[in-house]
């Protein structure tokens, strides 16, 4: 006996998949779910389709689709008014503090708001101010500002 799929089969599962991606984020299921639609379609007008031929568009649609929307997402970036909003240290590259704590041996302190942050830089004196130009992890590189 052999396996008989109908048309709606896969517009059931693109249904399945569009409500996938509602939990999980990413479009990646979006674009399997177009793929399904799809498939289901070409079954719609071209009732005798094998199911392997049917799996096969199914697959060559969904990996196709899903890798032209990771390279026109890597093209065309979503542009945002907060680029820094979940990456709280990153916000404080190119602003300057006052250290807390001399820079001797390269490494120092400096406080911002309520946080201490240690600092990597040309040795300076206590009160010397300095501009944050890099995070690397826990600690902040920073040049001296005269």
């Amino acid at each position: 006996m052999e396996l008989e799929v109908v048309f709606w089969y896969w517009w059931v599962i693109a249904v399945f998949l569009l409500g996938t991606e509602m939990l999980a984020a990413g479009f990646f299921f979006l674009w399997m779910a177009v793929s399904a639609f799809v498939t289901g379609f070409l079954l719609l007008l071209i009732p005798i389709l094998s199911v392997e031929l049917q799996l096969f568009i199914f697959s060559v649609l969904s990996m196709s689709s899903v890798i032209a929307w990771k390279r026109y997402m890597v093209n065309h970036p979503v542009k945002t008014d907060h680029p820094n909003l979940n990456q709280r240290s990153a916000q404080y590259i190119g602003q300057s503090y006052t250290l807390i704590e001399a820079i001797e041996n390269g490494w120092g302190k400096i406080k911002i708001n309520d946080s201490h942050w240690k600092v990597e830089g040309q040795d300076s004196p206590v009160g010397s101010r300095v501009r944050v130009i890099e995070v690397d992890g826990n600690f902040f590189k920073v040049e001296r500002v005269d």
